[in-house]
């Protein structure tokens, strides 16, 4: 693989907060290339969330840099928002706007930003919609819905952007345990067709069966880094080796 292939590095990442009393992020550096699925996991508070929030500067780093697609994105003059429309972001809380229709959630940003047509938005929306078993749901409002359908909801909305990376912050956490597989599957048949993606999760089973690499973190380091197979099968750190047989029980 050539160096063109990354199409994100991160270099000496660190995040503290409180003055440097809470070393949330102590120096990261890892890679994601185009086409991966790096699934980062580790313990509660160990700085994961913090470390995907930072890749699209929703969280500023306290020091490092962080390159998207070949430009410094934690240089001041560069118009992060820019950057951040390549970039597609699905949270815990699907953070759909109540008082729009999920048709109206989806075509906001794509004619606001890209300044697509209404008529040309609302296709896409539809053909996403209709990828995910919900074109039937495009009049409903986000509180007429499952949490497995608005989480399915907020990820078709992110990818009407056309992103090049898509983030994903816990997606299940926040669901009842028989919606999860649905909202997983969806994640799946992206990783299928390429999409790459980096994704926080407690789905063990996700990043063995879809991660092309998995990242562990524990108090805000990253400790350990391999192939699904390596770092289940064979972990190295103590820390991982511990977390492992706690979670995998």
């Amino acid at each position: 693989m050539s160096g063109n292939d990354v199409l994100i590095r991160v270099e000496g990442l660190q995040k503290w907060f409180k003055g440097g009393e809470i070393k949330a992020l102590d120096g990261i550096d890892c890679e994601i290339r185009r086409g991966e699925v790096v699934v980062v996991i580790g313990p509660s508070g160990s700085g994961k969330s913090t470390f995907l929030r930072c890749l699209n500067l929703l969280e500023h780093p306290t020091g490092g840099t962080i390159t998207f697609d070949g430009v410094d994105i934690t240089d001041p003059r560069v118009d992060i928002n820019r950057h951040r429309q390549k970039m597609g972001m699905v949270f815990q809380h699907f953070n759909l706007f109540p008082h729009m229709t999920i048709l109206e959630n989806m075509t906001l940003a794509p004619m606001k930003l890209l300044k697509k047509s209404r008529e040309e938005a609302e296709q896409k929306a539809m053909a996403l919609l209709e990828r995910v078993g919900l074109a039937d749901r495009s009049g409903a409002y986000p509180s007429q819905l499952s949490g497995g359908q608005k989480q399915r909801i907020a990820i078709v909305r992110a990818l009407c952007m056309d992103p090049e990376v898509m983030l994903f912050d816990e997606p299940t956490s926040a669901l009842d345990p028989e919606m999860v597989g649905e909202v997983l599957e969806v994640m799946k048949e992206l990783a299928r067709e390429g999409m790459t993606m980096a994704v926080v999760t407690h789905e063990m089973g996700f990043a063995r069966e879809v991660g092309t690499r998995v990242l562990f973190m524990d108090e805000g380091k990253l400790l350990e880094q391999g192939t699904p197979a390596a770092l289940f099968g064979s972990p190295q750190n103590p820390r991982l080796k511990d977390f492992l047989g706690k979670v995998l029980q």
